[in-house]
């Protein structure tokens, strides 16, 4: 069962997410209003998938996605946006958020989406990756360049399936190595790379090479 944390400040919309999720059969473990609810939830619960309004009071979604990741970088955040090209969507998915979803989205888009980030994929469309991609480029931050070299062969085809979408357990499987391996040897990637999340590593792996947008 997907456990969700909902993050917006309408509570009629909260409400009609809570029953489509719950007649799909996740669970919806706490209703924020706004960012500072938003964070206490999230450090309290530990949810699968929090699903984080763009636009609340007293903190905004991405304040708050940036606040989550840093105490658990492991979190998956899905924005929620009125806009596609919205700026806050974009600076939420440089500070680590798996994607977004439009508020306007049908029912079946909304759950495989949770259902896909439950699972350690990314929601990166290939217009928001290279976008993002070429900002990390023109302000030359966050990414750090020509690190990859002091990944071994085992560290680069860890990143290059993290990039692909696979989450850890899928990452053991393919790789017939334990769970607690996997999430040990991204640690080592991470402080060799400086990065601090797995959308962080995943773009990098996508401007390095490593891996594309087609996944092969």
């Amino acid at each position: 069962m997907i456990r969700v944390l909902l993050a917006d400040d309408h509570a009629l919309f909260r409400q009609g997410l809570r029953s489509l999720l719950e007649s799909e059969g996740m669970r919806v473990i706490g209703e924020a209003a706004n960012g500072r609810e938003a964070i206490r939830y999230a450090a309290d619960t530990h949810p699968d998938v929090i699903l984080m309004d763009i636009q609340m009071p007293d903190l905004d979604g991405v304040k708050a996605t940036q606040s989550i990741l840093e105490i658990d970088p492991q979190a998956r955040v899905i924005m929620i946006t009125m806009y596609r090209q919205d700026r806050y969507v974009f600076e939420a998915v440089k500070a680590g958020a798996r994607g977004y979803i439009l508020k306007d989205a049908d029912a079946a888009t909304l759950i495989s989406a949770i259902v896909r980030v439950a699972g350690g994929e990314a929601l990166l469309d290939p217009d928001m990756a290279q976008n993002v991609l070429d900002d990390f480029r023109d302000k030359r931050e966050v990414l750090p360049s020509e690190k990859h070299a002091d990944l071994n062969e085992r560290e680069t085809t860890i990143l290059k399936l993290l990039a692909q979408g696979f989450s850890n357990q899928d990452i053991a499987t393919r790789l017939d190595i334990s769970e607690k391996t996997v999430r040990n040897r991204l640690s080592e990637i991470f402080n060799k790379l400086q990065l601090n999340n797995r959308t962080q590593a995943a773009l990098y792996a996508l401007r390095e090479g490593i891996a594309n947008l087609e996944g092969s």
